[in-house]
Order: C-alpha cells, then structure tokens, then sequence
C-alpha cells in the first residue's frame, strides 16, 4: 500500500499539484515572515550584537537599549576593581534631531558615542579600525548606507545635527535601527553635540578576562547598594531582553505576532482543503480497493503518506522561493535574519500543516464504500 501512494502521486501529480503548491506558498510566508521578525527586531538589539564584550552595564530596570538612562561616573571603578574585568568601555545614547536638505525636513536619529580606538567594543563587528580612526575627526559622523536617502547626504559632506555642522566620514551596513536612524560618532562629539545635557554615559560595555565566565561576573558585579545604583546584563541577556520588549510590550511587535498566526490559520486552511479533494476525486479507486478487501486503516496510511510526500515537494519548492526571496529583500536593505532553529521551526510547522491536513482529509474515506460503485 506505501508502494500506492508514491504511484499514485506520480500518475495523478496534476490532482496534487494545487495540494503541493499551497504547502510550498504557506512554508515561504512563514519563512519570509519569521525572517522579517527577526531581522526587524533584531535592529533593535543591533547595538549589542554589533558590539564585542560580555557584559552590559546600565540603569537598573532598562528593558529596551533604546531606553537607557545615564548612570554614575564612578561605575566605572566599581567595574574595573574586579580582577576578572580587562576593558570598561562607556557608551553614550543621545537623542538628536537631523537637518539635512530642505525638501527632506528634520529627522529624528539616535547617537551613539563610542571609543573611536582600534580595539574599541562598541560596533566592532561593524565598523573596521580603520574607518573607527577617523571618528578623532571633531564631529566626525558614521551611519548605514541605507540611511543616507533618509538624512539627504553622501560621503564627504554635511548636515546640521542638534544645531552643530557634522560630516559624514564612513559608511557601513549592519546598523539600522528600529525606528530611527544611528548615528555614530566619537564619544567626544557626542558629548559636544549634547551640550548642556547629562554628559553621563547611558552604557558601560564590559570585556571579560575570560569570557566563559559572564554569568558569574555578572552576579558578582551587580550592584550591592538599595536600591541598586546599575544593572549588569550579559550580552545575550540584554539583547533577548530588548527584543522581547520591542515583540511584545509594543503594537508593533504584537502586529506581526498576530500576522505571522494569521499566515498559520490560512496555510492550514488551503492545505487541508486542496487535499481533501484530492482525496474526493479518488474515492472510486479508494472504494475498490476497499472492495478487494483493502482495510479503511490501510487507506487511511495511504493518504497520510501521500500527504507526507506532498508536504516534502512542497518544502523543497517553499525552500527554493525563501531563498530566492531573502536573497533579493537583502540586497535591497530589507531587514531579513533567520538562523537554523528558525529554519527547523519553519519546517515542522510546515509539515504539522501538511500532516494535519491529511487526517482531515482521511474523512472523506468515509465515503469509500463499494456499494457507491453499483450507483
């Protein structure tokens, strides 16, 4: 009877196409969604995945980068009094308003002050130590390439930030921000470009003698005073944290949580109904068998393998048109991001779509009686 089904998939493939098509489009929007959640929200955490360091240290309760408030000069020290610390780098978050060409307005951008040295912490996945060096430049900036039709500028020139005339000296990918624009620069110009404000740093970023050793640094450097004076967060920690923020505490997030269900309902919807009238078309083959003494059991494996198999064909057409489809939205900045566990989810979504829908459609065997033959 598994001999059967393959046969059967083979010799009526154009009754199971529509079946393995709907597999395939239902395993692409899942993907390409689930790519897009973690590629948007992700630019939410891209200070800390784009930074090297172990731990993250910053106003207690921070729930989100994005809203981190300045903490006291003398962290620092605390910090470094621990042997098991090599590097305290601060990080300074300034909010700014960018006054680019006429026609564009103003926007509203995130600076990010930073160590403009060569072994700098913040953005060193990012930003090469040689492009870093030009940020001694005063009011040097750096931003995302695709960021520059927001801000109305090019390499070289200039733009009016918090009132203050900057020039663009580097230009990198991998730091868009969710919501905003960055704006990279020296710690130096951040703090002149916010003058008259708290010149406090908002982060201090952490680098461990032994990095295999966060969790336990990071529980020995918490801050002992009441109520605590800082929070200390490994790097993981604090950028699950953000993310989680941004996908839950906030509309957006919760928007493309309910898509991303609604593309589930539907793929199982489609799926389920294409091959329940696969099956019904087939219910005069199904009745002979049965009337040759096959079991309802025996048929019903029948329809759970052929559901198997177009669950496979269409994973493999799905996986093609992903690849394809994430391929171009990179190409054109779109913020896409998926690992192996997201692809393994992915599938086995897919598959359950698939599979489920085949017990669905293992009730139209009902009507595989050898007495309709005789009608």
């Amino acid at each position: 009877m598994i001999a059967l089904a393959r046969k059967t998939l083979l010799y009526e493939w154009r009754r199971y196409l529509p079946a393995t098509l709907a597999v395939a489009l239902s395993g692409m929007l899942l993907l390409v969604q689930l790519a897009l959640v973690f590629g948007i929200f992700q630019g939410a955490a891209v200070y800390i995945n784009a930074s090297r360091g172990q731990l993250w240290v910053g106003y207690p309760g921070t729930q989100s980068v994005d809203l981190g408030r300045s903490i006291p000069l003398d962290t620092e020290i605390h910090l470094l009094m621990n042997p098991g610390v090599s590097r305290v780098e601060p990080f300074q978050w300034v909010n700014g308003d960018w006054r680019g060409a006429p026609s564009l307005g103003s926007a509203s951008v995130f600076i990010s002050g930073i160590d403009p040295a060569t072994n700098g912490l913040a953005f060193a996945r990012v930003i090469p130590a040689k492009l870093r060096r030009r940020l001694y430049q005063p009011n040097a900036i750096i931003v995302d390439a695709a960021d520059l039709p927001k801000l109305g500028i090019h390499l070289g020139q200039t733009g009016i930030l918090n009132g203050q005339r900057v020039h663009l000296v580097g230009i990198v990918h991998g730091i868009r921000a969710l919501g905003g624009v960055n704006i990279i620069s020296s710690l130096a110009t951040a703090r002149g470009l916010n003058a008259g404000g708290d010149l406090r740093p908002a982060y201090y970023i952490v680098q461990l003698a032994q990095p295999g050793r966060a969790k336990v640094l990071r529980n020995q450097l918490r801050s002992n005073s009441h109520p605590p004076r800082y929070s200390v967060w490994t790097s993981s920690q604090f950028a699950a944290r953000t993310i989680r923020y941004w996908l839950f505490q906030t509309g957006a997030g919760l928007g493309v949580v309910f898509m991303s269900l609604v593309v589930f309902l539907v793929g199982t919807v489609i799926t389920s109904q294409t091959l329940m009238g696969a099956v019904a078309g087939s219910i005069a083959e199904y009745a002979t068998l049965n009337a040759l003494g096959a079991s309802h059991a025996a048929l019903a494996r029948v329809v759970l393998e052929q559901a198997a198999w177009v669950g496979a064909a269409g994973l493999a057409i799905g996986g093609v048109l992903s690849a394809i489809l994430l391929f171009l939205a990179r190409n054109q900045n779109v913020p896409v991001s998926i690992g192996p566990l997201g692809v393994v989810v992915c599938l086995g979504l897919v598959m359950g779509i698939t599979l489920f829908s085949g017990l669905l459609a293992v009730r139209s065997l009902r009507n595989a009686d050898p007495a309709h033959l005789l009608r």
